[in-house]
Order: structure tokens, then C-alpha cells, then sequence
């Protein structure tokens, strides 16, 4: 009789087991086989374009997307209202170093970062001082007064994970405008955040003090940054010439686009997965984050291709205005919260579309401790890491509600060769790769909508 019970005990958990194993593998084969992703990121980025928040680009996204969940059959596709910023870069970004003793005047490949204040057409000349981070740049003082301040911290190439190179160089850029102003600076270049040295200049968002003067802000190329150094360490007069038109303009309205299939066990747990629908306004936003963007909309798909009902309520949204304001975050996790909606995961894919690895988290132990749970059936699929923190930009305003807050992390060694470029294009996005880390996301979320987490 012991060993009778213990048969019962054990043999419904093997063939739970077991069907994960199966329907991880229909949703592999589906995708692999006939998925959309590759040719809907398509439509995106070569019918639509960039898409920056407030642009009519963005506008044409949103109305696209709603459109393409609607003809897929989910339950509900719906716009959530939101005001974005609205910037407009407002013509060609001009850098010159106009006194070289060994090349006169020479343009360097520029961009102006986001939300940046413009020179006009008159523009501006002055020195340049260099530093490589904001803590020196405190440590100059005064000095850098009436003088362009130029931030040529490199990405740190020793550091493995890519994104964590990124994050420790990023506050000369996010931050450097608004520290050099306080200390008088005039305007500023900084390097662009890339882990190769090339001629792309990319750009981002910055943001000033309400304190200080709006102060220009421009990215050089890695290859520029390099020559301008090069160039201030036998020429400690060099001067530059900048002229820039971008402005901020009154706020637009815009919308997250959500779509859902209902939960038919348990619909008031809902499990969210997107990517943010803007992107900046040069180049296609294919890798950030037209690729996260479809791969949510996948999800839900092969759902419906396979004719599988979710236990729980699955959500794809595409969240509008995180690269220059989070506003569509913001503003999700304020609704979702003044409708007492109960999210137990929400699961982001914004670290372009290459080859998925693993899946980052923020939660409580016991839920990244479920997540490292299902590790052995991800491993037939390459994805092999459950352990990493993170999340995401976009979900991170859902914290507080309780829910386990997870990223899809690809191998991240290419993405800053396109991030914030012209080479953000559709033909950069590996097919394979793509759709590999669609499943690998349709195969957390049914994992989650099953066992909840």
C-alpha cells in the first residue's frame, strides 16, 4: 500500500514533467518552423521606421500594432493613453575643430543627444577640456568655465557583460550636461557609449538640472573621441565649433498599445510581456526595441496558433517613451495599481534580438527561486542562465506591486555597435536569433500561466 501511494504521489509530477517538456517543444518547433516575429519586425522598421515619442512614426507604430493584435484574435487590444515628451532634433548636428595646426578645420561625425537644447544656426566655439568621468570633471572646478566640456570615458572592455560596461559609462552621458553647466561649462561632447571604435555617433537621452543653463549636448563618434584626444594632448588650444537645432516641443499625446488573452482558470493574475514601441530617430530601432516588441506580440500568437487557453491572463504591451521619459511605464503601473490589478510576473525583452542566454530578475527568493527552478528544461534550448539580477526599464514601475520582474538577456557583445545608431536597421537582426529568443520568452511565460511563481 506505501509503495501504491507513493506511485500516486509521484506519477502526476512526472507527467506535469513531462508536458512542459512536450509544450515547450511545440512552441519551440512553431516558431522555429512558421513564426512571424522576423517578418512583422520587418513591416516595423522598413514600412514604419524610427519612432521616436511624439513623431509621427511613433503614431504610425501604434495604430500598426493594434491593428496586427486585432487581426491575431486576442481577447481584448486596447490604447492606453499617455502624454509623452515631444523633441525634435530639428536639423543636421555640426562638429568642427576649426584651429588644428595639423588639419585645420575638420568635422567630426556628431550626433545631439536627446532632449538636448540646440545652438540655433548661429552655433558656438570654444575650448576643450577633457576629462573621463563626472568625478574628474568635479575636481576641475572652475576651470571649465566658459570652456567645452569634452567626456571621453571609453566602455570598460574588460567587463564581460557588455551592459555593465554601458551602465558604469553612462552617467557622462545621461548626467554630464547638467554637471558641466553648474560649473559654468558652455556645452559638451561626450563619446559615444560603443564597444568599438567606428565612425557611428549614437545618440540617448540626457537631462538637465532645472537649475543651471540648458547647455548643448553632443555625441562623437568612438573613432572622433579618439582623434580629438589624440589632437588635445599636443594642441591644448583646440577649439570646436557646434551648432545643433534641437528643442523640446509641447507634449503629445500617445498611447501604450495592450493586447490579452484572458486567463481561464485564474484571470485576474496577469503576467505581462513587452518592449517599448519608440525608439530614437535615427536608424530603424530594429535591435531597441522593435525586436522586444515582436517577440511579445509572438507570444500571445503562438498561443493562438497552437489553440492553447493560458490559466492565466497573459498581456503583451508596447510601451511608448522610454527612451526620452518612461512616461508609458509610468503611467502602466499607475493604472494598474488604481485598478487593483494583480500582476504576478512581467517580463521584458529590451537587449536587442540576438541569441538568448538567459533570463535576468528582481523579485522576492522565493520567486527568482521558482524562476532557477525551471532551469533543466531550458537547457535543451542553450538558455542557461536563471541566476543573473535585473529586469527591466519599462516594468521596473511595477515593483511595488509585488510581481517578479524579469528581462530576456541575449549574448550582449554586438548590441552597442547598433545601439543609438543609424545601424539600427532591420538587416542587423539575425533571423534565428530573433525567433530563438521569441520562444525562449513564450516558454517562460507558459511555464509562469501554469505553476504561477
Amino acid at each position: 500500500m506505501k509503495k501504491l501511494l507513493l506511485f500516486l504521489t509521484l506519477f502526476p509530477a512526472v507527467v506535469f514533467g513531462q508536458n512542459h517538456e512536450e509544450n515547450i517543444r511545440k512552441i519551440y518547433d512553431a516558431e522555429l518552423s512558421s513564426g512571424h516575429t522576423y517578418e512583422n519586425l520587418r513591416y516595423l522598421t522598413k514600412r514604419i521606421g524610427n519612432r521616436l515619442a511624439g513623431s509621427s512614426g511613433a503614431a504610425a507604430a501604434v495604430e500598426w500594432t493594434r491593428q496586427l493584435m486585432e487581426n491575431y484574435g486576442f481577447d481584448t487590444v486596447y490604447l492606453q493613453p499617455v502624454m509623452v515628451p515631444h523633441w525634435d532634433r530639428g536639423g543636421k548636428d555640426v562638429v568642427k575643430i576649426v584651429n588644428s595646426t595639423k588639419h585645420g578645420t575638420l568635422e567630426l561625425s556628431a550626433l545631439a543627444l536627446g532632449n538636448t537644447e540646440g545652438t540655433g544656426p548661429s552655433g558656438l566655439v570654444g575650448n576643450v577640456i577633457e576629462v573621463k568621468s563626472i568625478a574628474e570633471l568635479r575636481e576641475l572646478g572652475d576651470k571649465v568655465k566658459g570652456k567645452i566640456v569634452f567626456f571621453n570615458g571609453p566602455m570598460d572592455p574588460k567587463k564581460i557583460d557588455a551592459f555593465e560596461a554601458y551602465g558604469e559609462a553612462n552617467p557622462q552621458r545621461s548626467s554630464g550636461a547638467a554637471e558641466a553647466s553648474k560649473l559654468g561649462a558652455i556645452a559638451t561632447l561626450v563619446r559615444s557609449l560603443s564597444n568599438r571604435i567606428d565612425d557611428y555617433p549614437h545618440t540617448g537621452n540626457q537631462r538637465y538640472n532645472p537649475d543651471f543653463p540648458k547647455i548643448p549636448a553632443l555625441a562623437i563618434s568612438t573613432e572622433d573621441a579618439e582623434l580629438l584626444s589624440s589632437l588635445l594632448s599636443d594642441q591644448s588650444d583646440l577649439k570646436v565649433y557646434m551648432e545643433s537645432y534641437g528643442q523640446m516641443k509641447t507634449e503629445k499625446l500617445s498611447y501604450n498599445v495592450i493586447g490579452e488573452i484572458r486567463g481561464s482558470e485564474i484571470p485576474k493574475e496577469i503576467i505581462a510581456v513587452g518592449g517599448h514601441l519608440d525608439s530614437w530617430d535615427v536608424g530603424e530601432g530594429a535591435h531597441d526595441d522593435g525586436s522586444g516588441c515582436m517577440q511579445a506580440i509572438e507570444v500571445l500568437r503562438l498561443y493562438k496558433e497552437l489553440g492553447w487557453k493560458p490559466k492565466r491572463t497573459i498581456r503583451a504591451v508596447m510601451w511608448m517613451n522610454e527612451e526620452n521619459g518612461l512616461r508609458g511605464g509610468q503611467e502602466y503601473a499607475r493604472v494598474a495599481k488604481e485598478k487593483g490589478e494583480k500582476h504576478i510576473a512581467a517580463i521584458e525583452s529590451d537587449s536587442g534580438g540576438f541569441l538568448p542566454i538567459g533570463f535576468s530578475s528582481t523579485g522576492t527568493e522565493s520567486q527568482r527561486e521558482k524562476l532557477k527552478s525551471w532551469g533543466d528544461l531550458f537547457k535543451p534550448y542553450q538558455v542557461w542562465n536563471l541566476d543573473r539580477p535585473g529586469g527591466g526599464a519599462d516594468i521596473g514601475p511595477l515593483r511595488d506591486q509585488g510581481p517578479i520582474l524579469i528581462g530576456l538577456k541575449p549574448d550582449s557583445q554586438k548590441y552597442f555597435i547598433y545601439h543609438h545608431t543609424e545601424a539600427d536597421v532591420f538587416e542587423a537582426v539575425d533571423q534565428r536569433e530573433l525567433e530563438l529568443g521569441a520562444a525562449a520568452m513564450a516558454a517562460l511565460v507558459y511555464l509562469i500561466e501554469q505553476e504561477g511563481i
